[in-house]
């Protein structure tokens, strides 16, 4: 079957956004123009990362260019989104790994999450196991392209970090989060907090 890639070039809205309280939060990355919307779930560990390496990219860019490049060197608060995920919320799929890099021609970063890969557990051959992987032509997995400008990328960052935080505290001996009814803890050798 033909890889399906859902390409925008630039979007009119890309965010991080969460469906669910916290502790049982479902993430997204949701792409959006013209009508047309994207929905790709993922792990609230990758929205972090994700989020970190976009600001550590441009913070470098900047750095390079002297202050040149396009970049804004926080998010411009006129962008700010804070609108909750357009509804419904329709899973294209389960994103397994994300690629980010700047395209210094036309001053974008360009963000992509690609479908997890089922791995086939038999096959002993590390070879074959890589190719899976990094199977990068018609037939391989669901992909989202995104390209962004250095503000909207900014603003992306600024909201997924946000997004992130706002989930349950973390415990001060173990940081792990905690539920509402407590938890055990580690560090205090399992002893409830």
């Amino acid at each position: 079957m033909p890889r399906q890639v859902y390409y925008y070039d630039p979007p009119e809205r890309f965010i991080a956004g969460t469906i669910g309280e916290p502790g049982h939060r479902v993430f997204y990355l949701q792409a959006s123009s013209r009508g047309r919307v994207t929905s790709v779930a993922l792990e609230k560990q990758q929205v972090e990362a994700l989020a970190e390496r976009i600001d550590t990219l441009l913070d470098e860019v900047l750095r390079r260019s002297g202050g040149t490049a396009s970049v804004p060197a926080v998010a411009p608060s006129e962008l700010l989104d804070t609108a909750p995920l357009d509804q419904p919320v329709d899973e294209e799929f389960r994103v397994g790994t994300m690629a980010l890099a700047w395209d210094s021609s036309e001053e974008r970063v360009l963000v992509e999450a690609q479908a997890m890969v089922e791995i086939d557990e038999d096959d002993d051959d590390p070879a074959t196991t890589e190719e899976q992987l990094l199977e990068d032509d018609e037939n391989g997995p669901p992909l989202l392209r995104v390209r962004l400008s250095g503000a909207m990328a900014r603003v992306f960052a600024k909201r997924a970090l946000e997004l992130v935080a706002s989930g349950r505290p973390s415990c001060p001996f173990c940081s792990l989060p905690l539920d509402p009814e407590g938890h055990v803890c580690p560090r205090q050798n399992g002893y409830r907090r």
